[in-house]
């Protein structure tokens, strides 16, 4: 049954067959058999269809939990079981608001070197995508915010608290400051993330408790980009401290403390709330709360 009920996480994620037996690597009529099979097998149906994918049934709506719930079971058994008989092996699976990416190497270097076996695949994604595709087991943890939005039930770490810096050019009327209010990006032309970016909405908000109207005349989901525009273009941009001094490190630039708002958000590393974890996921999150503790 455990292969059938993938090919439900599949369709219920793609909301399409075709696209959900591609994501499988099986052919369209194989997957369409099996979830006639789950269904059979069940004695209710999961799926609205008719000539395409129409929705889970409220029955297809409960099964999806369960689904979830017994295929994570599953690979956490094949995962202690292959510990057992090789140790720490694997891939994890690390999706991260572009914010954190700095963090996400010194975890997957501090932890890789510990544990050679145990492979990463590191993917940048927004506050939103992150729950979603742990939800959907697409990863086995993430780096977000822990205090901005809700989480859901969920096991997390705090790794550090953000600071605002303003990233600027040589040539900028700050460039010389020690720090800048938030005020005095009025008129200001701004290169920003994209508003779907949990740290887009912080920076909203920060903007709008000092009364500023922000002009961001460029937006990307990309931070590399964010800096190329200030350093060729003569933008500002906003960007928290640990990735901004990665960004700018031999570059004209200047980082400036940005003051005035109270603003202080907790960036950490999230798990499926899972008693126990696989031995690789909790030995993921010791080793970042030991991190953590070592600063």
């Amino acid at each position: 049954m455990i292969d059938k009920l993938e090919m439900f996480l599949a369709v219920a994620k793609e909301r399409h067959f075709g696209r959900a037996a591609a994501s499988m690597g099986i052919t369209q009529p194989t997957l369409s058999a099996g979830i006639k099979q789950l269904e059979e097998q069940l004695g209710v149906l999961l799926i609205f269809r008719g000539s395409r994918f129409g929705g889970l049934t409220p029955e297809g709506q409960s099964a999806l939990v369960w689904a979830r719930r017994i295929v994570g079971d599953t690979r956490q058994l094949r995962e202690e079981m292959r510990a057992v008989r090789h140790g720490l092996a694997g891939r994890l699976r690390i999706a991260v608001i572009p914010t954190a990416l700095t963090w996400a190497a010194k975890i997957s270097a501090r932890f890789g070197a510990m544990h050679p076996k145990v492979g990463f695949t590191i993917l940048s994604r927004t506050s939103i995508e992150i729950l979603q595709m742990i939800d959907d087991l697409d990863v086995d943890a993430g780096i977000s915010y822990l205090d901005n939005e809700p989480l859901g039930k969920v096991s997390a770490v705090p790794l550090y608290d953000e600071r605002y810096m303003l990233v600027c050019g040589m040539e900028s009327e700050f460039a010389e400051r020690d720090s800048v209010a938030w005020t005095e990006l009025n008129g200001q032309r701004l290169c920003l993330l994209t508003s779907d970016m949990q740290n887009r909405r912080i920076i909203n908000r920060n903007l709008a408790a000092a009364g500023v109207t922000p002009m961001t005349t460029v937006e990307s989901s990309s931070t590399v980009v964010m800096v190329s525009h200030v350093l060729v273009g003569g933008w500002l941009t906003i960007l928290p401290e640990d990735i901004a001094r990665f960004l700018t490190q031999g570059k004209d630039l200047r980082l400036i403390p940005l003051d005035g708002v109270d603003s202080i958000h907790t960036v950490g590393l999230i798990a499926p709330w899972r008693e126990p974890h696989t031995p690789v996921l909790q030995a993921l999150l010791t080793e970042a709360r030991r991190m953590v503790s070592n600063r």
